[in-house]
């Protein structure tokens, strides 16, 4: 997703499961008065408002300039920055990186967990929630299958490691995985009838990059159908999400 191609108003107004699902991720991060603690992929600022309620001192970080901007908006006492979850630097150690929903969207994991180990302190904890393997998995088929067959090569936006493999990559920059769980999220969309509509408006749009809007919105239409019967539970859209959630400690 291009750093300026997000709604972060339609984000805030019809996508808040997606932050509020990130209170039970506050408390395994278990944030402490003084601390210092980077939110890294930030959003439009909740969580970080909800971090800072503990005392914390909080800094928010996002590529998009359209979330920061809300952020700023939503929470004008707290502090936000612009900059890329693969390219950051802080001269002051943090004490714990908190990231939500977010580093599925970095293909190059690595380098975020670079930048992340060498914004920590020995000792800091990195606490991630993500998707993972087989996240939306009836929607990722169905989006796949109608551009194939409408002759086009779907390149995913997304990256969704097991946990294993993004265990692996936090051992390989110096973390000590002390937990990662995975498990299934089903979310409801918040307007029953355009929710999955909006929902692929809003995370799903680089696969149609390119693509005449006339097309756009008849493949939009198919994806609809095909999903339907599995995502569409008297009337409402749910989503099949299923998330990592990992907490790792830097080593000295």
């Amino acid at each position: 997703m291009s750093a300026n191609n997000w709604d972060s108003s339609l984000y805030d107004d019809r996508h808040s499961f997606v932050w509020r699902a990130g209170a039970g991720l506050i408390e395994l991060l278990n944030p402490e008065p003084g601390e210092r603690i980077l939110d890294l992929g930030c959003g439009t600022g909740h969580l970080t408002a909800q971090i800072a309620q503990s005392g914390a001192s909080v800094l928010g970080l996002d590529s998009s300039t359209s979330m920061i901007a809300q952020a700023r908006q939503n929470f004008p006492g707290l502090k936000f920055a612009l900059s890329d979850a693969r390219d950051f630097r802080f001269d002051e150690p943090f004490d714990a990186v908190f990231s939500n929903a977010v580093l599925h969207w970095v293909h190059d994991a690595g380098s975020a967990v670079r930048c992340v180990a060498a914004a920590l302190r020995p000792g800091g904890r990195f606490v991630l929630e993500m998707g993972v393997k087989g996240n939306v998995r009836r929607l990722r088929t169905a989006i796949e299958d109608v551009l194939t067959e409408a002759g086009h090569q779907p390149k995913c936006p997304w990256f969704y490691p097991s946990a294993a493999e993004y265990a692996t990559i936090l051992e390989e920059h110096g973390f000590e995985v002390r937990m990662a769980q995975t498990f299934d999220r089903w979310s409801k969309l918040e307007h029953p009838e355009r929710g999955l509509r909006e929902w692929l408006e809003m995370f799903a749009g680089p696969y149609f990059e390119g693509i005449a809007r006339e097309d756009h919105e008849r493949m939009l239409r198919m994806i609809e159908e095909r999903v339907r019967p599995e995502l569409n539970r008297d009337g409402v859209w749910w989503v099949d999400y299923r998330r990592l959630r990992v907490e790792a400690v830097k080593l000295a």
